[in-house]
């Protein structure tokens, strides 16, 4: 029982690292739920002494018993017991909530379905860990699927997991460890001391020290987790980044090519053409992804935009000079420097810039590339990047929101370039950043609402359905429908922003990408475009208007100077900034807590359309059961391949192991006791009989029929045809058998044994006869003997981590003087 608490304690505590995933509290009661039906389960089982195999099913069909309570009742009958309506209700609840992962970026609503994926896995964690630490025993592996549920924050966010949630988590897996020595102390009983006197003997319990062992586990313990928080601190940091597929990009990026003339064609052309293929590969010298820009817009005409004509001085060769110093920086504004050394990949053509991180001070690259003055992009008329293998070294800027809420007016250089709009700029536009931006604010406040415009309050979906980038798709997109790329949503940030007196422009180039094992992958699912904004002393600075998630642009992040609350050197405190959530939970896109069968097509002018479901649910039945039945088999399918494997042995022809005619004599008179010695190994070499002898005591176990250990083969033989009664065919074969053994082991010369296959499938057919249908049954789908081989085999692979618990490290002994 107190392994079972434990277990449970263990799991909520881990389950604690998973709250930055969530925006609320929902998810944790749920799962908290399920946990105390498991430990629960657990106790009564350990209470009433039930079998440790009975433990694990009840445990999942008390999960399943609850999940259909809380999240299916109304179709459930008396709202507990499961039925056909109720499964096919939480197989809908998990479709939809899948998808909600695949759209939303963490912080993720509290929805329905997705609440139902993360208290089952939740839960099948906890049903793992009791079946470990109580029914097993083996308390040690239960950090396996804790780390495995404690991971999955590290791969689905970027910041750091908080060292409070570490040493909760910690905690409770030292629980567990503490439970499971006091189970095994417990154990062990009581030392009796023994005072012999000349008249009696006197006994008496030793007092247990049990508590000191105890206590030193504790302490080994807290040092650990003492030493893991305190010890990451003095060395250079990694931060966590996405191990997984879950939201990184949208799955359909393709081409290769860069059209220089029109960017924004051509960053379309990659987001929806099929192929997924390798862009770069970079490493960073701090572990760090970042977004790679290439090209820099800044004129909107109205229609589109487009960038000026870059200009590359022959005194700002990369080779002969460093990078031009980043417009509007000022040398006391705070930065991250950090080294990126980019390989290109050698399929793509015709890309005459180069992917760089924003700003660039220095780059080292073959060929003929210059820098732009204005912008930092750094182009080439001669040189291509395909193939290239190049060096970046970059100090990004990390402002404080004091500085930028008290910026200085830009210069008039930048604003005479970077504040132009077109006079036929419609007026809705210009109301609605009004609209949406208090009076008053500072410029920097007024871009972080209309950041929260679009990825939260706004109402905005991901889509790539959408034609044009001009001003008529623009205006579509900002005032009707407000549904479309990455490309829509920069372009209307950053004339927003020029409409509220923000200097801005529009960048086009690649997220960070997603983490290897060598590095970071961009991929042309990776191709985006963000807006650009200018602040005096500062410089430009990047913004994330795009939602993220599966069906947005998933590797895009949210910089962390647009989150005022949190300070930039507090990056372990949890955040209450805005969220790189596309859409908040009161947004008209928002999934509603019990998603309808219907959703609304905006593009067809608010016409219902059903929801493709996908894969009927009994389809989905249907290949679990196949699943489970292969899975069932394994036992049979290793059973039946040893059984042709032996019997390709014992088919052919056994003959005299030392090579001698059996009828002849000894060449040497009587043989020496090193030749008997000699000739009875090379006996127990032989394959035949071996195999026979090994299949006939699988057949004796799979049957429920014993070999005792002083039997020998003779014995045996004569015990099975008289107890079992076996025909006299059958009988003369298991004699043959057992001859054939005790030739091979104690015959100087065996002679010639001939094959054993009919003699097997004679015995075989006996002993199957004297089984019940029941016995036949299993010895078929689920022998004995090869369970017992499995467990043997988990045995000494558990084993083995225990032989690691046991290292110790001896002092040498010293040397006599």
């Amino acid at each position: 029982m107190r392994l079972s608490i434990a277990s449970g304690v263990a799991t909520g505590a881990v389950a604690i690292a998973l709250y930055p995933l969530f925006q609320g509290g929902a998810w944790f009661w749920s799962s908290l739920g399920v946990i105390l039906v498991v430990a629960g389960i657990g106790v009564l089982a350990g209470h009433y002494t039930l079998p440790g195999w009975l433990a694990p099913p009840a445990q999942v069909l008390g999960v399943w018993i609850y999940l259909t309570a809380v999240f299916a009742g109304d179709e459930a009958w008396a709202r507990v017991v499961p039925t056909w309506d109720s499964v096919a209700r939480l197989d809908r609840l998990l479709t939809t909530g899948f998808a909600d992962i695949q759209r939303f970026a963490a912080p993720v609503p509290d929805s329905t379905g997705i609440v139902l994926l993360t208290c089952g896995g939740v839960g099948l964690i906890a049903v793992l860990v009791d079946l470990l630490a109580a029914r097993l025993r083996r308390a040690a592996l239960t950090g396996l699927p804790l780390l495995a549920l404690f991971v999955v924050p590290a791969a689905v966010i970027a910041e750091p997991i908080s060292w409070p949630a570490f040493i909760i988590g910690a905690l409770g897996y030292l629980g567990v460890l503490v439970a499971d020595g006091r189970e095994r102390v417990s154990h062990w009983g009581r030392a009796v001391l023994v005072r012999r006197t000349s008249s009696f003997t006197v006994t008496r319990p030793a007092p247990s020290d049990s508590g000191a062992l105890r206590l030193s586990g504790k302490r080994i313990g807290f040092a650990a987790i003492v030493l893991a928080v305190l010890l990451p601190a003095l060395l250079p940091t990694m931060e966590p980044n996405p191990l997984f597929g879950f939201g990184v990009g949208n799955g359909r990026g393709g081409g290769n090519s860069i059209s220089i003339p029109n960017p924004m064609v051509n960053l379309r052309g990659q987001l929806s053409l099929p192929e997924n293929s390798t862009v770069l590969t970079y490493k960073a010298s701090d572990s760090t992804p970042r977004y790679l820009r290439m090209y820099s817009l800044d004129i909107f005409d109205g229609e589109q935009w487009t960038m000026s004509e870059p200009r590359g001085r022959p005194e700002d060769r990369t080779s002969d000079a460093p990078m031009p110093p980043p417009p509007g920086q000022g040398a006391s504004v705070p930065v991250t420097p950090a080294t990126l050394t980019i390989t290109v990949s050698d399929q793509v053509r015709r890309l005459s810039f180069l992917p760089l991180p924003y700003p660039a001070s220095k780059v080292t690259v073959a060929g003929d590339w210059r820098p732009d003055r204005d912008t930092l992009m750094v182009f080439s008329t001669r040189n291509t990047a395909g193939g290239l293998t190049y060096q970046a070294v970059t100090a990004e800027p990390e402002p404080t929101a004091d500085r930028l809420k008290t910026a200085a007016p830009p210069a008039t250089a930048i604003r005479e370039r970077y504040l132009t709009l077109p006079e036929s700029l419609p007026d809705a536009i210009r109301q609605l950043a009004l609209q949406e931006t208090e009076r008053g604010a500072s410029p920097y406040e007024q871009a972080i609402q209309l950041q929260e415009f679009f990825t939260e309050s706004g109402g905005f979906t991901y889509s790539l359905a959408t034609q044009g980038h001009n001003g008529p798709a623009l205006t579509d997109f900002l005032i009707r429908n407000r549904t479309g790329y990455c490309e829509q949503f920069a372009a209307s940030m950053a004339v927003l922003a020029r409409v509220l007196g923000i200097p801005s422009r529009v960048a086009i180039g690649y997220t960070g990408g997603s983490v290897t094992s060598g590095g970071w992958q961009v991929r042309t699912h990776d191709s985006h475009a963000w807006p650009e904004l200018y602040f005096e002393g500062t410089g430009w600075l990047r913004f994330e208007p795009t939602p993220a998630g599966g069906a947005g642009q998933g590797s895009a992040t949210v910089p962390s100077y647009t989150r005022p609350e949190v300070a930039p050197d507090t990056p372990d405190e949890p955040s209450a900034a805005p969220s790189s959530d596309p859409t908040g939970s009161d947004s008209p896109a928002g999934p509603a807590n019990d998603r309808r069968d219907e959703i609304l097509d905006r593009e067809s002018g608010g016409v219902f359309a059903p929801v493709d479901e996908g894969m009927p649910l009994a389809a989905k039945i249907g290949i679990g059961v196949a699943i489970a039945l292969l899975v069932a088999l394994i036992p049979a399918l290793i059973r039946w391949q040893l059984r042709v494997h032996r019997g390709r042995s014992y088919s052919r022809r056994a003959g005299d192991p030392a090579g001698r005619d059996p009828a002849a004599p000894d060449p040497g008179g009587t043989a020496s006791p090193a030749e008997v010695k000699a000739g009875i190994r090379e006996a127990r070499r032989n394959p035949a009989v071996t195999a026979a002898w090994a299949e006939l005591d699988d057949a004796l176990c799979d049957y429920g029929m014993s070999r005792q250990a002083s039997e020998s083969p003779r014995a045996l033989a004569g015990r099975l045809a008289e107890q079992y009664v076996f025909e006299p065919e059958a009988a003369a074969a298991l004699a043959r058998i057992a001859a054939a053994v005790e030739r091979t082991l104690y015959a100087r010369t065996p002679g010639e044994i001939g094959t054993l296959r009919e003699d097997m499938r004679s015995v075989r057919r006996a002993l199957a006869a004297t089984a019940t249908r029941g016995r036949r049954i299993r010895a078929v789908l689920l022998p004995p003997s090869t369970l017992l081989r499995m467990r043997a085999l988990g045995g000494r692979v558990l084993d083995g981590f225990d032989r690691l618990e046991n290292i110790r490290l001896r002092r040498p002994a010293r040397k006599g003087a």
